[in-house]
């Protein structure tokens, strides 16, 4: 870490400890918790589908009730999965686990027989649905799909976790590129850095996107930044894969920035430590607030 070292006039130990000692805990935004856009894009495209389905609320004669409208209506059937929380639009399901004989329910087509529609009024009863309509224990669809859709947005919490601490990245390289009176471009590729900066980069495979690279008057900063609010292999992964990348992307004369932050490293110092003995440049977001990056920017080349 010796560039860095030198701009901040600290001892290689010195800078270490600072960077470990102020890693944030947390980095939760009110957009962390559910991705109300995606919420409402998901249900908007059946939101019909599911009221007509709500006139078999309450039903006591399902099955014929189901039938007669899925006869008339078809297209409601679409709108199935999601009420068990399923992506998919096709499902085989074991009926015969004697015989192990399997029934195909394909939801996406357009047009369907009569016998056809008898199965997707089975498939309803059976998957449960039908107990939770005929005795009013779901009040509305809509509603209910809503809730669904909000169970199954839980699961990318993981991933909102990485645009986020993206999104705090890029208001401070903004700002510094802003200062400097320089151009920095997010997701960047070698095809893009080529197209609006004309400069040659080689990568290392053609599906290579760098979060953030920054253009100096031809010289580039590439960064790349992460969040571990735990441990976990994936640690010492990426410590390993950027020690690769910060030589690789040495070698044709550009700088690599390290921003990683989270509780995660607390327990995981080890690979950290050995990224930061090969290499120049690894912040955290306190460091971003103190201005090291655009430090960086001014007298580091």
């Amino acid at each position: 870490m010796k560039k860095l070292c030198q701009l901040l006039n600290k001892t290689d130990d010195e800078l270490f400890e600072e960077i470990t000692s102020s890693f944030k805990h947390k980095i939760t935004q009110w957009d962390y918790f559910v991705n109300w856009k995606k919420v409402l894009q998901n249900i908007e495209p059946i939101e019909k589908e599911l009221n007509l389905l709500n006139y078999l609320i309450g039903k006591q004669d399902l099955y014929n009730e189901t039938v007669d409208l899925l006869l008339k209506y078809p297209e409601t059937i679409k709108a199935i999965p999601l009420l068990l929380a399923i992506r998919e639009k096709s499902l085989e399901v074991l009926i015969d686990t004697r015989k192990f004989i399997y029934r195909n329910f394909d939801f996406s087509k357009k047009n369907y027989n009569e016998d056809e529609i008898k199965t997707f009024a089975d498939f309803i009863l059976k998957s449960g649905l039908g107990e939770l309509m005929q005795d009013k224990k779901i009040k509305n669809l809509v509603d209910y799909a809503t809730g669904v859709e909000v169970g199954l947005d839980s699961n990318g919490r993981k991933n909102r976790g990485g645009t986020l601490m993206e999104s705090i990245v890029e208001e401070f390289v903004s700002d510094a590129s802003l200062d400097l009176n320089i151009e920095y471009m997010p997701q960047a590729t070698a095809i893009k850095i080529k197209e609006e900066w004309n400069v040659d980069v080689k990568v290392d495979k053609s599906s290579r996107i760098i979060d953030f690279a920054i253009n100096k008057s031809g010289k580039l900063y590439f960064i790349e930044c992460n969040f571990y609010g735990g441990g976990g292999s994936k640690l010492k992964s990426t410590a390993t894969e950027y020690i690769r990348m910060n030589e690789y992307w040495n070698k044709q004369g550009i700088e690599f920035i390290w921003i990683t932050d989270g509780a995660g490293w607390k327990s995981t110092l080890k690979p950290l430590r050995k990224y930061y003995d090969k290499a120049d440049y690894l912040l955290n977001l306190e460091m971003l607030r103190k201005g090291i990056l655009k430090k960086i920017l001014i007298y580091c080349n």
